[in-house]
This record gives structure tokens, sequence and C-alpha cells, in this order.
């Protein structure tokens, strides 16, 4: 038989999974379409009634996003300009119905290599806070996830937040995406850049991250090491050099290997240009 829980506290929730196999319910918006015509043939946990895990808090390092934020708080959040990026992203996640109830931490544990919120996430150098009944963990979301639905999640733990260290938060940042239409489409290929500019109105430091074009979404340290110390004015022919080597590609109804890659190099192009002008801005003013 089919047991579904939902506990009213994050004690009540760790107690449960530390006693079997859960699937953890939040928004639902991926669940229940994956089901399409079959019941629920697994027992359920439902976190929407933990008010402690919804929210956006700071401490002295970090913001906090509370697994359960839907990323239509995000959009309202006032937030620094790197996180433009993650509120562009927001905004592309399904119909605005889906992003009032579709929870960030939902978007990281699906795994999915088209997930719109983990390359913004990842130029923010995101890391993923994880409980059970006795430890808490906290890894780097490129560790966290590690292959088409795969993560490191255990199935005693949760994930509670999305912790972004405010050394990260530099700069301005922006998420470009392509698809087959302008809305409700899966990534043909997307990319996020945070761009922070110094003194001298050159790049002090990037960060970059493509999806859809990897099992995983992938960082490009090579590209973002060559455009530090440059004007911006370079990085279009700086992107269009790159090897882009952490990328593999694949062939699929959406896209070929061969365009994945020729887009990549577009979309970066276009997001590094997007992040510097934000970061011009802030400069300027």
């Amino acid at each position: 038989m089919t047991r579904y829980a939902k506990p009213k506290s994050l004690d009540e929730a760790l107690a449960l999974l530390s006693e079997g196999s859960w699937r953890v319910l939040a928004g639902a918006t991926d669940v229940y379409p994956a089901l399409g015509n079959r019941p629920l043939y697994f027992d359920v946990i439902d976190i929407n009634d933990i008010g402690a895990l919804r929210g956006i808090t700071e401490s002295d390092n970090h913001f906090v996003i509370g697994a359960r934020t839907s990323w239509t708080e995000i959009i309202q959040a006032p937030l620094p300009p790197a996180f433009d990026a993650l509120k562009q992203a927001a905004r592309e996640i399904g119909s605005i119905q889906i992003q009032h109830v579709a929870s960030i931490a939902g978007n990281i544990c699906n795994a999915s290599p088209a997930a719109d919120g983990v390359p913004a996430l990842m130029i923010l150098d995101a890391e993923v806070e994880l409980r059970s009944r006795h430890e808490m963990r906290i890894l780097p979301l490129g560790a966290f996830i590690i292959g088409n639905r795969r993560t490191k999640l255990r199935e005693d733990e949760l994930v509670t937040a999305l912790r972004i260290p405010k050394a990260s938060t530099g700069g301005s940042s922006a998420f470009v995406k392509l698809g087959a239409r302008r809305y409700l489409v899966i990534s043909i290929a997307m990319a996020a850049a945070r761009v922070v500019l110094g003194t001298d109105a050159r790049i002090a430091s990037a960060a970059i991250s493509v999806g859809s074009c990897s099992a995983v979404a992938r960082r490009l340290h090579a590209l973002e090491a060559a455009l530090v110390g440059h004007r911006p004015e370079i990085a279009e022919a700086a992107v269009q050099a790159a090897g882009l080597d952490e990328l593999s590609p694949i062939d699929d109804v959406r896209g070929s290997a061969g365009y994945r890659r020729s887009a990549a190099r577009e979309i970066v192009a276009r997001a590094l240009l997007l992040a510097t002008h934000g970061s011009q801005r802030r400069t300027a003013a």
C-alpha cells in the first residue's frame, strides 16, 4: 500500500526519511506529469507544510534560499544584480502558474540536463545544504548533480536550502536560453554569465555556465580565465576562440550536437555582453 505523509516540521520529515524509502513532494510540477496515467506507486512525503523551508535569508557570509522557495518568490526578492541571471532563468521555468508553485530544490533534485535554474546557480557558486536525522552536509552544486537525473542525495536526506556565498555575488549577471519557441519549451542550449569589472574597466573575474550541452550543466573555467584582465570588448572574440572542451553535447530531437555547440558559443557571447553592460552601469553609478 502506498503511504502519504505530510509532516509539519523538519524534524518530523527527517524522522520519516530515516525509516525507509520515500519520494519527497514539494511543488510536484515534475512528479505528476511524469506519472502520466499511472497512479502513485511510491511512498510520498509532502513537505509543503514545513514553513521553515521557504524564504530567502542572509547570514554573515551567505544568502540562504529555502528549499521550498518558489521561482516567483525569487523573481520578486530584493537581491543584488549578480542574481539577475537566476531571476531571468526563473521566468523561463514553465508558465507563471508553474513558477508560483515549483521549488528551487525540486529543480536541482530533478537533475535534468535542461534544468533552467542550474547554470544560473552555478555562476553564483551555489552550495546545497543536505540534512538527515543525524547530520548536515554541504556540497557544491556541481558536485551534487552527478549525471542525468542523478544526484548525491541519500535516501535519508532532504535538501533544505541553497546557499550562495556573498563572495560570489559581485558584478552583474545574465541568462540566455535557446528553445524551439519563446515560451514553455525545453532548452536546446542555455548560458548564464556573471562579470565583475575592476576600477580600470577591465574584467576582474567572470563566471560562465552552460546547460543542455552536457549530461550536467558545466562551468567554462578556461574561458573564464581567458577573460580576466581584458576589456569587455574582447569577450566575443574570446568566446569564438575558446575550445569549449567542458561541453559534450548530444544529438536528440531538439537539435544536433554540432548545432548545440555552435549555439552555445552564440548564447555565451550574448550572456557575457548583457552581464558586462550591467556591470558597466554599476561601475558608472
